[in-house]
């Protein structure tokens, strides 16, 4: 039987394609009789996708918006059975992303306004770390269909991914509005307190939805996350021990418990752990995750070369998802030295925000940053804060869209802004970080280590704030960085050939700004803090301004949460003993020594380091014309 043709005067028949594509010609001239069309064809094929986004439209063009979100969910239910969003489904479910996108994409060009759809690429792109795409893709459906809340769920967990949890926080609260007791939206909710600071609030927040549904693994794992941030080691271990007991193949949980550094494993944990990985349907962010555990486990044992063989093989697995390319760091390097130059900054003297509020403390991951942060935030004048990612979304918005083979426009955009643009551009930046900021106090500390690649940046819209690069023996500070497994980022860490090419980039580049902005960083070198800690803590405290408080010397004492890898160790006094635990390892370090080649080789050379008598001036008169 052919499907009918609504029109004004007559009732052909045809088929579906027909029937659809007449339906969608009359959408604007007449959008009633769209509507009813749309109708005729679901009472005859109510698995049609296409016709359901039909009826949403043109009930949306009438003004009808309930009857428009009434016909998308239709959509969503019969999205069920597109045997191609089928497909896609299954791809994403087992994590193959490519095949999911090359469905997902041509069935958007047919079905541009396919919500079901929609929401699975932007979950593809949300995964491969593209979120702004992730972002555009769930702002359409969700304009499309308000109410399609695993899309908001998606969005909210997107902006929660791009550290923007109080935007977060708006869309979670529109959902638990609709669905209060919904324990995923809860658990959500208390991950954003987290990422601004509200620690507590999120503790509690996690304890409510596992008081109503304690069977959560992984609820209970981020409760021990949270736990651990506030100093509260034995509730951690606690709560990382309750997820394991609900699942032990849980690599993560595994990996959280070596990850507090101060905790050892005992024999029958290293057994639990051998069996998990002996296992032939563990997931592979598991097997990592065990790996790494492992690693540690027989480190602490003193089994040197099998724990490399555990480490070396958790970096392997993780590599393999990552898209890293050394060749991109060096060329952005390369890019930042040919721009950035004396001349270049002295064009630009007195634009940016005068503010001084940021103290920036750069480096690599395992250098040492987090305890510079936990000395200078035992200040009565400093607040640290987090690894903030507001001077990298704003470099990554400077760089615009970019086809692969593109040059890219960041930094050299910079060349383009006048002071008013850096000027707002670096009251942007105090407005972003605002919500981290608890205290009152005057200063604050952003210890995203990776900002080093963007100092030419900061000097540019925030003239006034502090630099402190905190540099450790490259051998110590690379290899460190192998033994650890990050949440996210770092992606240069899981090989030891990109992690010696990536610490020489950064040591080169530091020596470029040494030379165009003299005194303007401030440099820390771990080894000679934990020598003399006294004379390099005044050192520190005259660059930024401050005078001495001895509560900087004891700030293992200092309560705050610490969120990086080393929050257990920064709790104690310094110690020498963890100085030269890579020689441990240096059999196996091969790689890495030939990528660090004359960084190595050079260490501790004036470029690398700034001298005890060097001055650093903790005033910039310059930057004040």
């Amino acid at each position: 039987m052919g499907l009918p043709l609504a029109t004004a005067s007559s009732e052909p028949t045809g088929t579906l394609e027909v029937a659809l594509a007449h339906t969608a010609r009359l959408l604007t001239p007449r959008p009633d009789l769209a509507e009813a069309q749309a109708r005729e064809i679901l009472a005859v094929v109510p698995s049609s996708v296409e016709a359901w986004g039909l009826l949403a439209e043109a009930r949306s063009r009438q003004g009808d918006e309930a009857g428009a979100q009434d016909a998308y969910a239709g959509q969503i239910g019969a999205s069920v059975h597109e045997p191609e969003l089928q497909q896609a489904a299954a791809a994403l479910a087992e994590n193959r992303l490519a095949v999911a996108e090359r469905l997902l994409k041509p069935f958007l060009k047919r079905q541009p306004d396919n919500v079901a759809a929609l929401r699975m690429l932007a979950e593809v792109a949300g995964r491969i770390g593209r979120y702004d795409d992730a972002e555009a893709l769930l702002a359409r459906c969700l304009e499309l269909a308000p109410g399609f809340a695993p899309a908001r769920h998606n969005h909210a967990l997107v902006l929660y991914r791009q550290n923007r949890p109080a935007e977060a926080i708006v869309e979670v609260d529109r959902l638990l509005a609709a669905e209060p007791g919904h324990p995923a939206y809860r658990s959500l909710r208390a991950a954003a307190l987290a990422q601004v600071g509200e620690y507590q609030a999120a503790i509690d927040g996690y304890q409510s939805v596992l008081r109503d549904h304690p069977v959560q693994p992984k609820g209970w794992m981020s409760l021990g996350h949270a736990l651990k941030t506030v100093g509260r080691t034995e509730d951690s271990v606690a709560a990382y021990r309750k997820s394991l007991e609900q699942q032990p193949s849980l690599g993560e949980s595994w990996w959280s418990l070596a990850n507090l550094k101060t905790f050892r494993f005992s024999e029958a944990d290293v057994a639990a752990i051998q069996t998990q990985l002996a296992r032939t349907d563990l997931a592979q962010d598991d097997r990592l995750h065990l790996h790494f555990a492992l690693g540690k486990a027989l480190e602490d044992e003193g089994r040197h070369a099998a724990s490399f063989e555990h480490y070396q093989k958790g970096n392997a697995l993780r590599r393999e998802s990552l898209t890293y390319d050394a060749d991109e760091t060096s060329a952005h390097v390369q890019r930042a030295k040919a721009l950035f130059t004396s001349e270049f900054f002295a064009a630009r003297r007195g634009a940016g925000s005068r503010a001084p509020d940021p103290i920036f403390v750069v480096g690599l991951p395992r250098s040492g940053s987090t305890l510079v942060e936990q000395i200078l935030s035992s200040h009565s004048e400093v607040e640290g804060t987090m690894e903030l990612p507001d001077i990298s979304s704003i470099a990554r918005r400077l760089g615009g869209e970019r086809r692969p083979g593109d040059e890219p426009a960041y930094p050299g955009a910079l060349a383009e802004l006048g002071p008013d643009q850096l000027r707002a551009l670096g009251e942007e930046y105090l407005e972003r970080t605002r919500i981290q900021r608890k205290t009152g106090r005057p200063l604050f500390i952003d210890k995203m280590p990776n900002n080093f690649a963007h100092l030419g940046l900061i000097h540019l819209i925030l003239p006034n704030a502090k630099i402190v690069d905190v540099r450790r023996h490259p051998l110590a500070c690379c290899f460190s960085g192998f033994k650890q497994h990050f949440a996210r980022g770092q992606g240069f860490t899981y090989d030891l050939g990109d992690l010696g090419r990536y610490y020489a980039d950064y040591v080169g580049l530091m020596a470029h700004f040494d030379a165009v902005l003299p005194g303007r960083v401030h440099r820390v070198v771990y080894e000679a803090l934990v020598e003399d800690p006294e004379t390099e803590i005044r050192r520190l405290l005259a660059y930024c301004g401050l005078p001495f408080e001895a509560a900087c010397l004891s700030f293992h004492q200092t309560d705050r949460p610490v969120r990086t890898a080393s929050s257990e160790q920064v709790r104690q006094p310094l110690y020498r003993e963890g100085l030269d635990q890579w020689r441990n390892y240096q059999p196996w370090l091969g790689p890495l020594e030939a990528a660090l080649g004359e960084t190595l080789a050079a260490w501790p050379a004036p470029a690398g380091r700034l001298e005890s008598g060097h001055p650093h001036p903790a005033h910039h008169p310059e930057l004040d014309n």
